[in-house]
């Protein structure tokens, strides 16, 4: 695996982990700013053909 697909996964881990946080503390905006960071990143994995897991429970 290479380190953008790492860094991509380790930033998507986060975010997902801030993302639940954010929801569950009732910050819809948190919430926001956390899906669209997923969404580029996602998008960026794609530009690159990476195959990127997303978390179970996402």
């Amino acid at each position: 695996m290479g380190e953008l697909s790492r860094t991509i996964e380790q930033r998507l881990a986060d975010a997902y982990a801030s993302l639940r946080a954010a929801r569950a503390e009732g910050d819809a905006y948190l919430a926001d700013i956390r899906q669209a960071e997923i969404e580029e990143l996602k998008r960026i994995a794609a530009n690159h053909d990476l195959g990127v897991p997303v978390p179970s429970g996402e």
